[in-house]
């Protein structure tokens, strides 16, 4: 199966996106950076969306106490020194001196006292750190202390996340302003926000925010190390049609193309002057949501009778093409080539896949004919053709299967919804994340089984709670393999959720671009080579 078709752009279609998008300058040094990202930027509020293109906005705009390293380690970032207290009951966190807002102010403990709490109210890692703490303040300017419950040595790990809701350090004016009612884009990163350029679905702009004070140690890796700024300018251009995308790009219109369309590979690969690589080096993880209030997939014996012929290479062919090396399947709960993978309990995705089988047990465990609603994103090629490669699936061992297909727009809200299937409720709903989002149990929410606190899916799992919250506790690296370990093994029992495998996008850019950080679509340690 294809994933998308090749789009074919007239000669006049391409002259047209040429003609939207600004103009080379004269001297290709002084000219800005043209990026085509993976998608619209929509919204601003670095904290109000689950969007990765709200993800990378913030990282541009804003910075973070700790950064991640590319061995996922948490790094020293905005902050001087981070020492633990009072018998590892208290993290007293020291800024660098020197940083400053896009306004001009410096960047105050108060400030952070503010972002954090505000971060906490969306991210999970930030509620389970806030729950286990007494008392979060500013003792002075450049101070910041936790009091805490009890130990929480994850804490480095989790102001590190690099993932969807980052916690980032906005002005305290900023941070008390409730979520998504953000007037004003305010940052403490080395861009800042061209708020007066931006045209929503065609243009967003960054200019480099030259008071910004990097780290002078350590070497930029992913979101650690020193962010220096070198490009002075970085436009993202919406251009939506691949044929119109990959021609900017083979003719210096544009510089680079986040998420370059597989089929399109090839053409882009002929070029000695484009550089073809992965767009992130976690990949992609893909899932299925399963409904857990709603019938069938409320019965655990169910959930183990689909996840006994989940066949991930069939997914991620669909998904990524039939290129190989573009996907992996026999991937576990936890993000490949991170220290918490293991192959602990595969065989439940690995062994022989016997619908025959499944079909029994489905009909054993009490399946009455119920109407299995598959939601489908038209709009979003990879999770529309998983939805397809599901719902035969479910056909094929003896289920009524309803795939419903909308916007991804439309499925984010709707997938929300606890309702029952016949008042507008589903069942299952395919989803993809970085997988830096899946690399340990802290940023890892797909694993929740926290009933109606959890998210989307509402997994009631006591045991998985309890192995997180152990995992959370304990400061030894060998415990913590362990405790993820039994996580995955208690996942193949209670069935939270489907694995569907792991893609890798490809990003391109041309030969001209030098990239100190190749791991993510950041540009800090970006540079033009003439």
């Amino acid at each position: 199966m294809h994933r998308r078709s090749l789009l074919q752009g007239s000669g006049a279609a391409l002259a047209a996106a040429t003609l939207s998008m600004p103009r080379l300058a004269d001297a290709q040094a002084s000219r800005p950076l043209r990026y085509i990202p993976f998608s619209d930027l929509a919204v601003l509020d670095p904290l109000g969306s689950l969007a990765i293109a709200t993800r990378n906005h913030a990282l541009m705009v804003w910075d973070t106490l700790f950064g991640l390293d590319r061995t996922f380690r948490p790094q020293l970032q905005m902050l001087e020194s981070a020492a633990q207290e009072n018998d590892r009951r208290a993290w007293r966190l020291r800024l660098r001196d020197g940083l400053r807002f896009h306004d001009g102010e410096p960047v105050r403990g108060r400030d952070v006292v503010v972002s954090l709490r505000r971060w906490a109210q969306l991210d999970a890692y930030g509620r389970t750190l806030l729950a286990q703490t007494d008392e979060l303040s500013a003792p002075d300017d450049r101070t910041v202390l936790f009091r805490l419950k009890a130990p929480f040595p994850q804490l480095p790990m989790a102001l590190a996340k690099v993932t969807v809701v980052v916690p980032v350090i906005m002005p305290e004016r900023m941070a008390a302003t409730e979520i998504g009612k953000l007037t004003e884009f305010v940052g403490s990163g080395p861009f800042r926000w061209r708020a007066d350029e931006f045209v929503s679905g065609s243009r967003a702009v960054y200019e480099r925010f030259d008071s910004y004070v990097p780290r002078t140690d350590g070497t930029p890796s992913l979101t650690a190390g020193p962010k220096v700024a070198k490009i002075g300018r970085v436009e993202c251009v919406s251009i939506p049609d691949g044929g119109a995308a990959s021609a900017g790009l083979l003719n210096g219109e544009v510089d680079w193309w986040d998420s370059a369309l597989p089929d399109l590979l090839p053409l882009l690969a002929r070029n000695r002057e484009i550089t073809i690589a992965n767009a992130d080096l976690s990949g992609t993880m893909t899932c299925f949501y399963i409904n857990h209030l709603q019938a069938p997939f409320n019965n655990v014996a169910i959930r183990r009778a689909v996840l006994s012929v989940l066949d991930q290479a069939d997914m991620m062919t669909a998904a990524a093409g039939s290129d190989a090396s573009l996907f992996r399947d026999k991937v576990g709960v936890f993000c490949p080539e991170t220290p918490f993978a293991t192959d602990a309990g595969l065989e439940a995705l690995t062994g022989p896949r016997d619908k025959a089988k499944a079909r029994a047990a489905i009909q054993a465990a009490g399946y009455k004919g119920e109407r299995v609603v598959i939601l489908q994103p038209a709009d979003v090629p990879a999770m529309s053709a998983m939805a397809e490669v599901m719902g035969q699936l479910l056909r094929d061992v003896g289920m009524t299967v309803d795939i419903q297909t909308a916007d991804w727009a439309t499925v984010l809200q709707r997938r929300t919804k606890k309702d029952p299937i016949e008042q507008g409720g589903w069942n299952l709903c395919p989803n993809t994340a970085p997988g830096l989002q899946t690399i340990d149990p802290g940023v890892h929410f797909w694993i929740r089984g926290n009933g109606l606190s959890a998210p989307v899916g509402w997994c009631d799992s006591p045991r998985l709670e309890e192995l997180r919250n152990q995992w959370l506790a304990s400061p030894d690296a060998g415990e913590q393999k362990r405790l993820a370990t039994e996580i995955q093994l208690q996942c193949w029992q209670d069935v939270p959720y489907y694995p569907a495998g792991q893609f890798f996008q490809k990003t391109a850019y041309r030969r001209t671009v030098v990239r100190a950080v190749p791991d993510l679509p950041v540009f800090w340690g970006v540079e033009r080579r003439t």
